[in-house]
């Protein structure tokens, strides 16, 4: 049976040693944030993470499986598209997808989501839809008719006699 620590005898490990030794040499008296409250969701195991995507302004879908990953894409491809000038371009993205979603059904890793190729022609169809009516709205409508003139004649032509 393995002994216990006899009471008033402390053991010190390897790392307190370290951190005692470091905190009596001043190493730790001029540290950035020092005396400053711990971050909001500290507590969540990732707040790390979150805070340094939101610093570096970047997006966490670089950690999402890639399953994920292609059913987004998939779903926000009229929002891709929509800027593209020509159909050549649209047809290009989205072949470009269908060939990434076709190598991962071939070989599915991580969680599996149901996903299958997109039918080119139908988002091509949505693309030239939007883009008409974008140049609908950009279209100034055709200018109205004067208004008729009315068979009575105004107060004030009657008045002076105009016609």
């Amino acid at each position: 049976m393995t002994e216990r620590k006899p009471p008033g005898i402390s053991f010190e490990s390897f790392i307190d040693k370290q951190v005692r030794e470091a905190t009596q040499r001043g190493e730790f008296d001029n540290l950035k944030g020092a005396g400053q409250p711990i971050p909001a969701g500290a507590a969540d195991e990732n707040w790390w993470l979150r805070n340094y995507l939101t610093r570096e302004g970047a997006s966490a879908d670089g950690l999402l499986p890639e399953s994920i990953i292609l059913r987004r894409e998939r779903e926000r491809i009229q929002d891709t598209v929509a800027d593209l000038l020509s159909e050549k371009e649209v047809r290009a993205v989205v072949t470009a997808l269908n060939d990434r979603i076709v190598d991962y059904l071939r070989m599915p890793s991580g969680p599996h989501v149901p996903i299958g190729p997109l039918k080119t022609d139908e988002v091509v169809a949505a693309w030239r839809a939007g883009r008409e009516a974008t140049r609908a709205a950009r279209t100034p409508a055709a200018p109205t008719s004067p208004r008729p003139q009315s068979t009575e004649q105004r107060w004030w032509r009657r008045l002076f006699g105009r016609d």
